[in-house]
């Protein structure tokens, strides 16, 4: 079939190798599409990573400093101009759906779904300035769904650069790709995230992201790779989506956000420690001890932040872990994104577990928003597969997994 609408080329999609990796990854999602869809004369591929929160637990969403990490594993997907109004998706071992390209209204019943992400970002381009037109995507993924390695974000940015791709618009920056991300994980996945998850999924590479100024972000990326000084990322699937987990998750910036209010501020980046130290005993009586604890967190970690950007930029390994550790601590004792109520404790008792093996060697952390999905861990070379095979045991096959950085970060080119 030939389409009346051939959507133009713009300059940032031809830039990128395929490697056989990938390239065997998106006949995979051919396949798929012209199971679905039909042949097309051109396609266009997709690809977004997932990533790996470094340093800065729950900083970003409160104004505050990030190091992040594109990893190795991604979403990837093959689209095409379908000539309707029509955006129908295809998704290895889910379920397709579609949507009409003019209807762009919230609807909360498609909260924590896909459909809700690609309506999100549908609205979030066309306030953009682009004009939107039906087509069709056919979507695989390597992201483990709900494992803290932000498949959401990914799948986000994958749509994105379609979108942009196939659509008439302005050219979109990683930053620009990012909000329009965070937009639709907000507005329309329903999940309050920051824009370090979107960020660093859209940048690719290790990156330094300060998140003072929401709508300009400062960043700065660095070529590194951990298993140059020894030590291997590993990343614990601990056995429960963190979607469950999404009231907890939300009441983390809600409580910062009270103690900045009772500043006369929006976030805690905008409030001085010493004020807050000042005003405890009434802060307490009015908002409770965990939301304090949580402050006290985002100063701490903050603070940790910078630090170990620093250690890496000296290639000081043993410095990073040393604060990795300590940044691990502070999440578990007054962020408190750790333990859930009860005695369901996936995520303790993996870092309890991980801890055993470790014997104090290299560093261990809570990862992401918490609760549930997964634990980090950066493990000697030398015990890295003994390391596995025991996690995995207490976890299930392939709970821990052995992650890279990913320089590239979102990117769509026509075939």
């Amino acid at each position: 079939m030939i389409l009346a609408y051939q959507p133009r080329r713009k300059g940032i999609f031809m830039t990128h190798q395929i490697s056989p990796r990938l390239s065997s990854r998106l006949e995979v999602a051919k396949a798929l599409f012209e199971k679905q869809f039909g042949t097309r004369q051109t396609y266009l591929a997709v690809h977004a990573p997932g990533r790996s929160e470094i340093a800065g637990n729950h900083t970003d969403h409160e104004g505050g400093h990030v190091i992040a990490g594109a990893l190795n594993v991604s979403i990837d997907g093959i689209a095409a101009p379908n000539n309707t109004d029509m955006i129908r998706v295809a998704s290895e071992g889910y379920e397709s759906f579609e949507i009409t390209v003019s209807e762009q209204e919230k609807n909360t019943d498609e909260y924590l779904s896909t459909i809700g992400i690609t309506r999100g970002m549908l609205v979030a381009l066309v306030n953009r300035g682009f004009t939107p037109r039906g087509f069709d995507i056919a979507l695989t993924s390597t992201v483990p769904g709900g494992g803290g390695l932000s498949s959401s974000a990914a799948i986000e940015a994958a749509l994105g650069r379609a979108m942009e791709a196939l659509w008439e618009g302005p050219e979109l920056s990683p930053v620009d790709l990012a909000l329009a991300c965070k937009f639709s994980e907000n507005e329309y996945f329903g999940k309050p995230s920051g824009l370090m998850d979107q960020l660093s999924v859209c940048m690719g590479g290790l990156a330094f992201m300060d998140f003072e100024d929401p709508a300009a972000p400062k960043t700065a990326k660095l070529d590194y790779n951990f298993e140059d000084y020894g030590y291997a990322l590993c990343l614990i699937d601990v056995g429960s989506d963190h979607v469950l987990f999404t009231d907890e998750y939300a009441a983390v910036p809600v409580e910062m956000q009270k103690v900045a209010a009772e500043f006369g501020k929006a976030r805690l980046c905008e409030v001085d420690s010493k004020n807050f130290n000042d005003r405890v005993v009434e802060l307490r009586e009015k908002l409770g001890d965990r939301a304090l604890l949580r402050a006290i967190h985002y100063w701490y970690e903050n603070d940790l932040v910078d630090k170990r950007w620093s250690a890496l930029t000296h290639a000081d390994i043993r410095e990073f872990l040393s604060l990795t550790r300590a940044s691990g601590a502070s999440s578990a004792m007054y962020l408190q994104n750790v333990s859930t109520a009860g005695s369901f404790q996936p995520a303790m008792l993996a870092l309890g577990l991980a801890e055993h093996i470790l014997d104090g060697r290299g560093a261990l952390r809570i990862h992401g928003g918490g609760f549930g999905g997964s634990v980090q861990c950066f493990v000697p070379l030398d015990i890295v597969e003994t390391f596995t095979e025991e996690m995995n045991t207490w976890f299930g096959d392939n709970a821990c997994q052995r992650y890279a950085i990913s320089e590239e970060g979102a990117w769509a080119q026509w075939l």
